[in-house]
């Protein structure tokens, strides 16, 4: 059973300026819908404007809730900061924060939006306006649902913005592992950083990604993992500089999935990036992955439905 959180909202209207695509949320849903799956759809309420305003300026906050953001940040963004993206990111934040009270739940849940790894404390960046991650991650611990979060970020651009809001907290982890030479020029500094050369082929990101994600979540020792999915990676697509393959993609996602959730850990994922002409294309790779995962995650339900049994 995949517990998918949803909501009309994540969709916008084409934007009047900036390239941004909004109709992959719908064509993921779409593609998880016809499937064949089991699946369960849930609604996430808008986050509350205090759970944004602990992480973000109040200022941006206000900016983005009046539609009165700067050309400069919207430049920045890439799209006008409207009515309907205003209420867009209240639903996709709180949708990540569902996701995770799922996942407590359920072992693993996903968000079919978000992600929004690039944004920063004033600003939004990279298509991001407010940063659900990091968001949810100080509200999670903020209600004693968790205490201390991992956020595996494996989206081809290194979640900078992610890394900056929660770079003083010892109970938030960030690993970003990522195409070196790619967006952003300047990066941040997370807990740990694997750039990653042009070109890398599944075997070789494989590789690194087994080296690295198991000592961090026992050295680390988190209670809940946040993933932010990213599909960029692929060798396909319009906005990566890595060349993984489809079967690859899968692979890393039962990876993660499996070390986290072999762990008895929850772990909740993100949509993240993805980017392609054929937005049909792009949508069934999301879709892909998060059913991996729900698949992967059934088998340590049984798993665990067998040890209680005996």
């Amino acid at each position: 059973m995949l517990h998918v959180v949803h909501h009309a909202d994540y969709m916008a209207p084409k934007p009047e300026r900036g390239t941004f695509k909004f109709d992959k949320y719908y064509l993921v849903m779409e593609a998880l819908r016809a499937s064949g799956a089991p699946l369960t759809e849930h609604a996430p309420v808008p986050c509350p404007r205090e759970w944004l305003e602990a992480v973000h300026c109040p200022n941006y906050v206000e900016e983005v809730f009046t539609q009165t953001v700067p050309r400069d940040k919207e430049r920045r963004i890439g799209f006008p900061v409207t009515a309907h993206i205003a209420s867009r990111v209240q639903h996709t934040n709180g949708g990540t924060w569902l996701a995770a009270q799922l996942a407590i739940k359920h072992g693993y849940a996903a968000n079919s939006a978000a992600g929004s790894h690039h944004a920063l404390h004033e600003t939004g960046a990279g298509y991001c306006v407010f940063n659900d991650l990091a968001v949810a991650s100080n509200r999670l611990i903020a209600e004693g649902d968790a205490r201390r979060i991992l956020i595996v970020d494996l989206d081809v651009h290194q979640g900078d913005g992610t890394a900056s809001l929660t770079a003083l907290r010892e109970d938030i982890f960030t690993f970003s592992m990522h195409a070196e030479k790619n967006f952003p020029v300047r990066k941040a500094r997370s807990n740990l950083d694997i750039g990653l050369e042009d070109g890398l082929d599944d075997d070789g990101y494989l590789d690194v990604l087994a080296k690295h994600l198991p000592r961090v979540i026992d050295n680390f020792a988190p209670d809940l993992v946040l993933y932010q999915a990213g599909v960029d990676p692929h060798e396909n697509d319009k906005l990566g500089r890595l060349a993984i393959s489809d079967a690859g993609l899968i692979a890393r996602d039962k990876f993660v999935l499996s070390e986290v959730r072999k762990r008895e850990l929850p772990i909740a994922s993100a949509l993240g990036g993805g980017y392609g002409d054929d937005q049909n294309e792009v949508a069934a790779r999301h879709a892909r992955s998060m059913l991996a995962m729900a698949a992967a995650n059934q088998i340590y339900a049984e798993q665990d439905s067998r040890a209680r049994q005996v």
